[in-house]
């Protein structure tokens, strides 16, 4: 459906010469073939500068990349090696940025997708991206059509499958500490930076778990404590 409403809006740029923003009129035309592999230039300032951002991605990708195993693994019923999955995903991640791309992760939304379409194996994944490489060597130069409003409409209608509101709505009723984290970092997330967003939150969630490990502690003695004097 959504691939549907996006050939339609590039044919109707394109036919009607409608005076929108395209692919092609922001960005240039999109290459059909991939660049040429290269290893970046490593300096001891590129790597203090790029460290922060770079500890965070490995963080967010990795605990998204084993959320996403997790689920499928209920939906499948088998169960993942969540080492091997972490391994593969950085020779991957090493391997795109030699082409000049950008880090990946498994996500919840495309592995859903893919296993209610069938996909079971990792087959599945080889061959989901055997296609998008296909479909970028033989219709890349069309993709320049692509007006940037449905790509826009694209974005918002899966963002908002994503989101899952009720799932936002029951987590309200966490304890205040969970609720302050939750939003927090949707906040920081939306206003600021998805980097920020989870370093403030994994800072603030560290302080939740401490401050309830020491209730938990300094309640003990108290309730042995209160059993000694009724005993006496």
């Amino acid at each position: 459906m959504l691939l549907i409403v996006v050939v339609a809006a590039s044919l109707a740029a394109l036919l009607l010469k409608v005076d929108v923003e395209t692919i092609g009129s922001r960005l240039g035309a999109v290459p059909n073939m991939l660049p040429a592999p290269h290893w970046p230039v490593i300096t001891l300032k590129r790597v203090s500068d790029l460290f922060p951002s770079a500890f965070t991605i490995f963080v967010l990708a990795g605990i998204e990349s084993l959320l996403s195993a997790v689920v499928a693994d209920g939906m499948t019923g088998k169960r993942h090696r969540s080492n091997c999955e972490l391994v593969a995903q950085g020779v991957a991640n090493i391997a795109s940025v030699s082409f000049g791309g950008l880090p990946a992760t498994g996500a919840i939304a495309r592995t859903a997708t893919g296993i209610r379409a069938g996909g079971r194996t990792p087959l599945a994944g080889i061959w989901h991206a055997f296609f998008v490489l296909l479909i970028m060597i033989l219709f890349a130069r069309y993709a320049a059509y692509i007006p940037l409003a449905a790509l826009g409409a694209v974005l918002t209608y899966v963002a908002w499958n994503m989101a899952e509101v009720k799932n936002f709505t029951h987590l309200m009723s966490a304890p205040p500490g969970d609720r302050a984290v939750l939003l927090l970092t949707f906040l920081l997330t939306m206003l600021v930076d998805l980097t920020v967003a989870l370093e403030v939150g994994m800072v603030l969630a560290a302080f939740v778990f401490m401050h309830r490990m020491a209730e938990a502690v300094s309640s003990k003695p108290m309730s042995s404590c209160s059993a000694r004097t009724s005993t006496i």
